[in-house]
Formats: structure tokens, sequence, C-alpha cells
């Protein structure tokens, strides 16, 4: 197989990030008298960013948070993130592998996220995961973001990859909306965080493992042009 441009998700596809997203969430939520949300129920509502988290934490536990508070209440939940983001969080079977495998078979690897470029950092580095990819973009990397195409085509090119031979790998309607605008080739996981069936997104692999994904890159590889 020729060398592919593999471009990740990061919660919820790469890192099983939930866990220390809702201690955030929940520590914002109880210091101002709201109830906790279930770990089950935050893990619907990850990756549209920091601030929706927070938008439906509180919608979630009562009232909507006022508008006017609602940027305190984000730095809230990001600093009590940033100060425990691995505390929880460990990447998903079988990912930590498949990342050394595929780039040790010669593949380009990126990673995309709707999580700020910091915190992105700050978390991969903590997993010893940062070595394997050549462009790491969050969410305040450029003015767009996932599911701007934008944000996935300037990853490809950040990475030094072909976008003629890309694959978007996540697990949520966002990724798959940004795959489809970037005419880009997607895989889907069905153990992320989306509230919708991701057997409607349209990917072109939807798997269910890690372990599935060689031979899904594979038959994808084999349907796109070959390098010059």
């Amino acid at each position: 197989m020729q060398p592919l441009t593999l471009i990740f998700d990061l919660d919820g596809t790469l890192v099983d990030t939930a866990p220390d997203l809702a201690g955030a969430m929940n520590a914002v939520l109880a210091a101002h008298g709201r109830p906790e949300v279930p770990l089950h129920e935050v893990r619907h509502m990850v990756g549209r960013g920091a601030r929706k988290l927070i938008e439906r934490g509180f919608e979630t536990t009562g009232a909507p948070a006022e508008a006017e508070a609602l940027d305190g209440h984000v730095a809230a939940f990001l600093a009590h993130y940033a100060a425990h983001i691995a505390d929880g969080s460990v990447p998903f079977p079988g990912a930590r592998e498949a990342l050394a495998r595929l780039r040790a078979e010669g593949h380009t690897l990126g990673v995309c996220t709707n999580k700020p470029e910091a915190l992105t950092h700050l978390l991969l580095d903590r997993l010893g995961l940062s070595p394997h990819f050549s462009a790491i973009l969050g969410a305040d990397t450029l003015p767009v973001r996932k599911p701007d195409p934008r944000h996935l085509m300037e990853t490809i090119v950040r990475a030094g990859g072909d976008p003629k031979r890309a694959v978007m790998i996540g697990d949520s309607e966002i990724d798959a909306e940004t795959a489809k605008a970037a005419g880009v080739k997607l895989v889907i996981f069905t153990f992320g965080y989306s509230a919708f069936d991701p057997a409607t997104f349209g990917a072109d692999a939807l798997l269910h493992g890690y372990d599935e994904l060689p031979a899904a890159l594979a038959r994808i590889a084999a349907t796109l042009p070959g390098q010059p």
C-alpha cells in the first residue's frame, strides 16, 4: 500500500477524554449549585468545543447559563481541565499500537481537533503520542475549525501530506461533515461520542475497533490515485 495521509480527530477517536472533560464541567456546575451530569451523558456532549460543552451542561441541569457569565464559566472549565487533563484520559484500545504501526509503514499522520491547540499538545504530550504526528491543529490554530473543510485541508498541508491520498479518521457527525466538504475519504469509529447513529454518516469505512483499521485503509487506498 502506498503511503496515505491520515488525519485523526482526538476526543472520542484517539483518546477517551470524557472522564476528564466531565470532571472539569461538573466542577464548574458544582460551583454554581448545579448537579453533576453523568459521564455517559457527557460523552454525547463532546465535539463542538468547550463553550458548547458548558452551554449543554447548564441546559441539562437547569436554566441556560447567562450570556454575560459564559466567558467566566469557560475560563474556569479550561483551567480545571488543564490541571487534570490526563487524570482519567487514555488512548482507546489499540490506538497507541496502530499509530506506531502506521508511522512505521510510512504514512503521514496528523491531528485535527476542536480542542484548543495548547490543550491538545498538553494531552498528547502527557500520553506520549505527540511524536507520531507531523501536524497538530486545534480549534484556535486557524480562524476556522471543523466542520469547515479548511481546518482539515490545512492540517494535511502542514503535515506535508497529499490531499488526494488523505483519510479523515473520526467518530462524529462533525468529522463526517468536514471530510465530505473537503472531498476526503472518511473512516468513522463507532465507539466515539456522537449522539447520532454513526451508520448514517456515509463513511467509507465504519469500524468498531483499531484492529479493523489496517484492512479498511488498504481497501480505501486501492480506490485512490497513486503517488506521482
